[in-house]
C-alpha cells in the first residue's frame, strides 16, 4: 500500500471511529440530559433535587457512563483488540470523573456565581458548554488511555530489549 493510500485509510478509520463515538455519546447524552433535567426540574413542579444541580449532574453522569462504556467498548472501539481489564475500567471511570469536573465548572459559574437558575441557562451551561468540554476530553483520553489497541502496544519483552 502506498503512503498516500495508508494515510487515506487511517483518516477513514479515524472518521468512522469519531462518528461511532458521537453516536454512542448522543445516546448517553440523551440519558444524561433527560435524567438531570428530571432530577432538577421534574415533571411540572420541580424535581427531587431542585436545589442541588451539581449532585443531580453527578447522578445523571453515572447513569450515562454505563451507556457510554457499553457503547464504546462494544461498538466504537470494538474493532480494536482491547480487553476488559480492571485497569481499563478504572481508567474509564477516572476519565469520566475528570470530564464530569470539566462539565461542572460552567454549571457552577452560571448557577452559583451568576445566579442563572432558569432551565435555559442551566441547560446551556451544563448540557452544551460543559458537555462539549467533557466530550472533547473523553474522546482524546479514551483513544489514548482506555480503549488502547493491544496490537498497537509494544510487547513487554520488546519494550525491555
Amino acid at each position: 500500500m502506498t503512503s498516500a493510500a495508508t494515510r487515506q485509510a487511517r483518516w477513514r478509520a479515524l472518521a468512522v471511529e469519531v462518528l461511532r463515538f458521537l453516536a454512542v455519546g448522543g445516546v448517553a447524552y440523551v440519558v444524561d440530559v433527560g435524567l438531570t433535567n428530571l432530577l432538577v426540574y421534574g415533571v411540572g413542579r420541580g424535581g427531587p433535587m431542585a436545589d442541588h444541580p451539581l449532585p443531580a449532574t453527578v447522578a445523571s453522569t453515572a447513569a450515562s457512563m454505563v451507556v457510554a462504556w457499553l457503547g464504546n467498548k462494544l461498538w466504537t472501539y470494538g474493532h480494536r483488540g482491547t480487553r476488559t481489564t480492571v485497569r481499563a475500567v478504572v481508567l474509564f471511570i477516572v476519565v469520566n470523573l475528570l470530564s464530569m469536573l470539566l462539565r461542572l465548572v460552567p454549571l457552577a459559574i452560571a448557577w452559583y456565581l451568576l445566579g442563572l437558575r432558569d432551565p435555559v441557562s442551566y441547560n446551556i451551561s451544563n448540557n452544551i458548554i460543559g458537555m462539549a468540554l467533557a466530550m472533547a476530553f473523553r474522546f482524546l483520553a479514551y483513544r489514548r488511555f482506555v480503549f488502547v489497541d493491544n496490537a498497537a502496544r509494544p510487547s513487554t519483552a520488546a519494550a525491555h530489549e
